[in-house]
Protein backbone atom coordinates (compact mmCIF):
# COMPACT_ATOMS: atom_id res chain seq x y z
CA UNK A 1 0.00 0.00 0.00
CA UNK A 2 1.57 3.36 -1.06
CA UNK A 3 1.51 6.37 0.90
CA UNK A 4 -1.34 8.13 -0.86
CA UNK A 5 -4.01 4.52 -0.18
CA UNK A 6 -2.71 5.07 3.86
CA UNK A 7 -2.93 8.93 4.10
CA UNK A 8 -6.31 8.74 2.48
CA UNK A 9 -7.19 5.68 4.22
CA UNK A 10 -6.96 7.31 7.42
CA UNK A 11 -8.90 9.87 6.92
CA UNK A 12 -11.64 7.27 6.24
CA UNK A 13 -10.95 5.43 9.53
CA UNK A 14 -11.12 9.22 11.70
CA UNK A 15 -14.28 9.65 9.77
CA UNK A 16 -15.56 6.01 11.21
CA UNK A 17 -14.25 6.39 14.75
CA UNK A 18 -16.30 9.53 15.11
CA UNK A 19 -19.67 8.26 14.44
CA UNK A 20 -19.21 5.50 16.99
CA UNK A 21 -20.38 7.90 19.88
CA UNK A 22 -23.38 8.81 17.57
CA UNK A 23 -27.23 7.61 18.01
CA UNK A 24 -29.51 5.51 15.79
CA UNK A 25 -29.69 5.65 12.42
CA UNK A 26 -32.29 5.18 9.37
CA UNK A 27 -32.00 4.34 5.74
CA UNK A 28 -28.84 5.64 3.84
CA UNK A 29 -30.19 8.29 1.50
CA UNK A 30 -27.15 11.36 0.00
CA UNK A 31 -24.85 12.02 0.27
CA UNK A 32 -24.20 8.26 0.78
CA UNK A 33 -23.83 6.28 -2.61
CA UNK A 34 -23.55 2.49 -0.57
CA UNK A 35 -27.48 1.21 -0.59
CA UNK A 36 -29.16 0.20 1.98
CA UNK A 37 -31.54 -3.08 1.37
CA UNK A 38 -34.13 -1.06 3.28
CA UNK A 39 -36.53 0.31 0.35
CA UNK A 40 -38.13 3.63 0.05
CA UNK A 41 -41.45 1.62 0.67
CA UNK A 42 -44.58 1.16 -0.98
CA UNK A 43 -46.30 3.73 -3.43
CA UNK A 44 -43.36 6.30 -2.02
CA UNK A 45 -41.64 8.74 -4.17
CA UNK A 46 -37.53 9.97 -3.25
CA UNK A 47 -36.68 12.80 -5.15
CA UNK A 48 -32.63 13.46 -4.61
CA UNK A 49 -30.73 16.28 -6.35
CA UNK A 50 -27.83 18.10 -5.83
CA UNK A 51 -24.38 19.45 -7.02
CA UNK A 52 -21.06 17.66 -6.79
CA UNK A 53 -17.65 19.29 -7.07
CA UNK A 54 -14.03 17.20 -7.99
CA UNK A 55 -10.72 18.65 -7.93
CA UNK A 56 -8.11 16.40 -9.94
CA UNK A 57 -9.97 14.24 -11.70
CA UNK A 58 -8.49 12.27 -14.39
CA UNK A 59 -10.56 10.53 -17.58
CA UNK A 60 -7.17 7.75 -18.48
CA UNK A 61 -9.20 6.84 -21.25
CA UNK A 62 -9.41 10.56 -22.81
CA UNK A 63 -5.81 11.52 -21.20
CA UNK A 64 -7.76 14.44 -19.51
CA UNK A 65 -7.22 15.76 -15.88
CA UNK A 66 -8.84 19.12 -14.43
CA UNK A 67 -12.03 19.77 -12.23
CA UNK A 68 -14.67 18.58 -12.41
CA UNK A 69 -18.76 20.11 -11.40
CA UNK A 70 -21.88 17.81 -11.85
CA UNK A 71 -25.17 19.57 -11.45
CA UNK A 72 -27.51 19.48 -10.80
CA UNK A 73 -27.53 15.50 -9.95
CA UNK A 74 -30.47 13.80 -10.25
CA UNK A 75 -32.17 10.69 -8.36
CA UNK A 76 -35.10 9.34 -8.13
CA UNK A 77 -36.65 6.17 -6.43
CA UNK A 78 -39.82 4.66 -6.67
CA UNK A 79 -41.18 2.18 -4.18
CA UNK A 80 -43.15 -0.67 -6.07
CA UNK A 81 -44.14 -2.36 -2.92
CA UNK A 82 -42.75 -3.00 0.39
CA UNK A 83 -39.61 -4.58 -0.57
CA UNK A 84 -39.29 -3.21 -4.59
CA UNK A 85 -38.06 -0.31 -5.72
CA UNK A 86 -36.61 1.31 -9.34
CA UNK A 87 -34.11 3.72 -9.31
CA UNK A 88 -33.02 6.46 -11.52
CA UNK A 89 -29.68 8.35 -11.13
CA UNK A 90 -27.23 10.92 -13.09
CA UNK A 91 -26.96 14.24 -13.86
CA UNK A 92 -27.90 16.53 -17.33
CA UNK A 93 -24.61 18.09 -17.18
CA UNK A 94 -20.77 18.09 -16.54
CA UNK A 95 -18.26 20.51 -17.15
CA UNK A 96 -14.47 19.17 -16.89
CA UNK A 97 -12.40 22.87 -16.46
CA UNK A 98 -9.09 20.93 -18.33
CA UNK A 99 -5.91 21.10 -16.44
CA UNK A 100 -3.53 18.81 -17.91
CA UNK A 101 -3.89 16.26 -21.21
CA UNK A 102 -1.60 13.54 -21.96
CA UNK A 103 -1.23 10.72 -24.81
CA UNK A 104 -4.55 8.15 -24.18
CA UNK A 105 -6.28 5.32 -26.24
CA UNK A 106 -8.78 7.90 -27.49
CA UNK A 107 -7.13 11.08 -27.31
CA UNK A 108 -7.44 10.86 -31.12
CA UNK A 109 -11.22 11.22 -31.23
CA UNK A 110 -11.56 14.22 -28.19
CA UNK A 111 -13.64 17.39 -30.34
CA UNK A 112 -12.52 19.54 -27.22
CA UNK A 113 -10.52 22.78 -28.34
CA UNK A 114 -10.38 24.87 -25.54
CA UNK A 115 -9.79 24.55 -21.67
CA UNK A 116 -13.24 23.69 -20.36
CA UNK A 117 -15.38 20.40 -22.23
CA UNK A 118 -18.92 19.41 -20.92
CA UNK A 119 -21.44 16.75 -21.48
CA UNK A 120 -24.67 14.75 -19.56
CA UNK A 121 -23.76 12.01 -17.16
CA UNK A 122 -24.15 8.13 -17.79
CA UNK A 123 -27.49 7.70 -16.48
CA UNK A 124 -27.90 4.37 -14.39
CA UNK A 125 -31.60 2.67 -14.26
CA UNK A 126 -31.37 0.25 -11.06
CA UNK A 127 -33.64 -2.22 -9.17
CA UNK A 128 -33.54 -3.12 -5.78
CA UNK A 129 -35.03 -5.48 -3.31
CA UNK A 130 -35.05 -6.55 0.20
CA UNK A 131 -34.94 -10.22 0.27
CA UNK A 132 -34.34 -10.34 4.06
CA UNK A 133 -35.96 -8.09 7.26
CA UNK A 134 -33.30 -6.77 9.65
CA UNK A 135 -33.68 -9.30 13.01
CA UNK A 136 -31.99 -9.42 16.46
CA UNK A 137 -29.02 -11.39 15.35
CA UNK A 138 -28.74 -10.76 11.76
CA UNK A 139 -28.86 -8.30 9.21
CA UNK A 140 -31.38 -6.90 6.21
CA UNK A 141 -29.72 -8.39 2.88
CA UNK A 142 -31.40 -6.88 -0.46
CA UNK A 143 -30.20 -7.00 -4.32
CA UNK A 144 -29.87 -4.75 -6.66
CA UNK A 145 -28.85 -5.05 -10.21
CA UNK A 146 -28.15 -1.46 -12.25
CA UNK A 147 -26.96 -0.54 -15.64
CA UNK A 148 -25.22 2.20 -16.53
CA UNK A 149 -25.98 3.76 -20.06
CA UNK A 150 -23.60 5.45 -22.59
CA UNK A 151 -24.87 8.83 -22.08
CA UNK A 152 -21.72 10.99 -22.33
CA UNK A 153 -20.18 10.79 -25.41
CA UNK A 154 -16.19 9.77 -26.07
CA UNK A 155 -15.55 12.79 -28.23
CA UNK A 156 -16.40 14.93 -25.00
CA UNK A 157 -14.18 13.28 -23.28
CA UNK A 158 -16.12 12.64 -20.55
CA UNK A 159 -17.36 9.53 -21.66
CA UNK A 160 -16.68 5.68 -22.01
CA UNK A 161 -19.52 4.99 -24.68
CA UNK A 162 -20.30 1.31 -23.21
CA UNK A 163 -22.96 0.16 -21.49
CA UNK A 164 -22.10 -1.45 -18.17
CA UNK A 165 -23.72 -4.15 -15.79
CA UNK A 166 -23.72 -4.38 -11.93
CA UNK A 167 -25.16 -6.72 -9.64
CA UNK A 168 -24.44 -5.97 -5.50
CA UNK A 169 -25.90 -8.01 -2.49
CA UNK A 170 -26.63 -5.45 0.15
CA UNK A 171 -26.64 -5.64 4.06
CA UNK A 172 -27.65 -3.62 6.50
CA UNK A 173 -27.79 -3.53 10.31
CA UNK A 174 -28.26 -1.43 13.32
CA UNK A 175 -25.75 -2.34 16.11
CA UNK A 176 -26.20 -0.28 19.39
CA UNK A 177 -26.57 3.78 18.26
CA UNK A 178 -24.75 3.19 14.52
CA UNK A 179 -26.22 2.01 11.41
CA UNK A 180 -23.88 0.36 9.48
CA UNK A 181 -24.35 -0.44 5.79
CA UNK A 182 -22.08 -3.03 3.44
CA UNK A 183 -22.23 -3.81 -0.36
CA UNK A 184 -20.43 -6.38 -2.23
CA UNK A 185 -20.99 -7.06 -6.01
CA UNK A 186 -19.70 -7.43 -9.64
CA UNK A 187 -19.67 -5.03 -12.26
CA UNK A 188 -20.10 -6.70 -16.03
CA UNK A 189 -17.55 -3.12 -17.96
CA UNK A 190 -16.83 -2.74 -21.49
CA UNK A 191 -13.54 -1.80 -22.34
CA UNK A 192 -14.15 1.46 -24.22
CA UNK A 193 -11.03 0.71 -26.28
CA UNK A 194 -11.89 -2.47 -27.97
CA UNK A 195 -15.37 -3.01 -28.77
CA UNK A 196 -15.59 -7.02 -28.47
CA UNK A 197 -13.75 -6.67 -24.73
CA UNK A 198 -15.21 -6.57 -21.41
CA UNK A 199 -13.68 -6.50 -17.58
CA UNK A 200 -15.21 -8.23 -14.81
CA UNK A 201 -14.40 -5.83 -11.29
CA UNK A 202 -15.33 -6.68 -7.99
CA UNK A 203 -17.65 -3.77 -6.57
CA UNK A 204 -17.62 -2.72 -2.71
CA UNK A 205 -19.00 -0.13 -0.04
CA UNK A 206 -18.91 0.46 3.85
CA UNK A 207 -20.72 3.15 5.38
CA UNK A 208 -21.62 4.75 9.16
CA UNK A 209 -24.10 6.96 9.94
CA UNK A 210 -25.82 7.70 13.28
CA UNK A 211 -27.88 10.85 14.73
CA UNK A 212 -25.92 13.40 16.64
CA UNK A 213 -29.38 15.01 17.69
CA UNK A 214 -31.86 17.35 16.70
CA UNK A 215 -32.30 16.09 13.28
CA UNK A 216 -28.72 16.33 12.32
CA UNK A 217 -26.63 12.97 11.39
CA UNK A 218 -22.65 12.29 10.82
CA UNK A 219 -22.15 9.80 7.88
CA UNK A 220 -19.29 8.29 6.70
CA UNK A 221 -18.22 5.50 3.64
CA UNK A 222 -15.95 4.26 1.47
CA UNK A 223 -17.20 2.77 -1.85
CA UNK A 224 -14.86 1.29 -4.56
CA UNK A 225 -14.09 -1.47 -7.20
CA UNK A 226 -10.61 -3.52 -7.81
CA UNK A 227 -10.06 -4.94 -10.98
CA UNK A 228 -8.71 -8.73 -9.84
CA UNK A 229 -8.07 -10.16 -13.32
CA UNK A 230 -5.50 -8.30 -14.89
CA UNK A 231 -2.20 -6.85 -13.19
CA UNK A 232 -2.39 -3.93 -15.66
CA UNK A 233 -6.18 -3.34 -16.71
CA UNK A 234 -7.22 -1.57 -19.80
CA UNK A 235 -8.01 2.17 -19.07
CA UNK A 236 -11.19 2.77 -17.59
CA UNK A 237 -11.21 -0.24 -16.08
CA UNK A 238 -8.58 0.79 -13.26
CA UNK A 239 -9.13 0.12 -9.53
CA UNK A 240 -11.01 3.07 -7.80
CA UNK A 241 -12.12 4.54 -4.58
CA UNK A 242 -13.82 7.59 -2.83
CA UNK A 243 -14.42 8.11 0.68
CA UNK A 244 -16.52 10.55 2.12
CA UNK A 245 -17.69 11.97 5.39
CA UNK A 246 -20.29 14.57 6.49
CA UNK A 247 -23.59 15.85 7.45
CA UNK A 248 -27.44 15.06 7.01
CA UNK A 249 -30.18 17.75 8.14
CA UNK A 250 -33.75 16.14 8.59
CA UNK A 251 -36.94 18.27 9.17
CA UNK A 252 -39.94 16.06 8.16
CA UNK A 253 -40.16 14.67 4.42
CA UNK A 254 -37.42 16.84 3.41
CA UNK A 255 -33.43 16.30 4.18
CA UNK A 256 -30.58 18.57 3.57
CA UNK A 257 -26.32 16.99 2.87
CA UNK A 258 -23.06 18.08 2.29
CA UNK A 259 -20.02 16.33 2.63
CA UNK A 260 -16.21 16.41 1.74
CA UNK A 261 -14.74 13.55 -0.32
CA UNK A 262 -11.25 12.03 -0.83
CA UNK A 263 -10.32 9.87 -3.78
CA UNK A 264 -7.83 6.34 -2.95
CA UNK A 265 -6.10 6.36 -6.22
CA UNK A 266 -4.16 8.52 -8.89
CA UNK A 267 -6.91 8.15 -11.12
CA UNK A 268 -9.64 9.29 -8.05
CA UNK A 269 -10.00 12.82 -7.76
CA UNK A 270 -7.66 14.34 -5.48
CA UNK A 271 -10.36 16.32 -3.29
CA UNK A 272 -14.26 17.15 -3.65
CA UNK A 273 -17.55 17.97 -2.25
CA UNK A 274 -21.23 17.48 -2.45
CA UNK A 275 -24.29 19.00 -1.37
CA UNK A 276 -28.01 18.88 -1.90
CA UNK A 277 -31.42 17.98 -0.68
CA UNK A 278 -33.82 14.50 -0.58
CA UNK A 279 -37.12 14.83 -0.24
CA UNK A 280 -39.72 11.90 0.17
CA UNK A 281 -43.42 11.89 -0.69
CA UNK A 282 -46.27 9.37 -1.33
CA UNK A 283 -46.89 9.25 -5.14
CA UNK A 284 -50.15 6.59 -5.35
CA UNK A 285 -51.75 4.10 -3.23
CA UNK A 286 -50.93 0.28 -4.14
CA UNK A 287 -54.48 -1.49 -4.87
Amino acid sequence: MNGRWMRRAGVMVAAGLGLLVTARAEAQQRPLVTEDPQTVGAGQFLIETGVDWMQGVTFPVSGLRGDLVSGPTIGLSVGLGSIAEIQLDGSPYRQLRITERRAAPLSAVLSVTGTTTSAVDDFVIATKLRLLNEGRGRPAIGLRFATRLPNASNESGLGHDTTDFFASFLFGKTVSRVRWVANAGIAIVGDPVVAARQEDLLTFGMSLAGRLGRGFELVSEYNGRMNLAASSPVPGTENRGVARAGLRFSRGRVRLDAAALVGATSTDLDLGATAGLTWVFRAFQLP
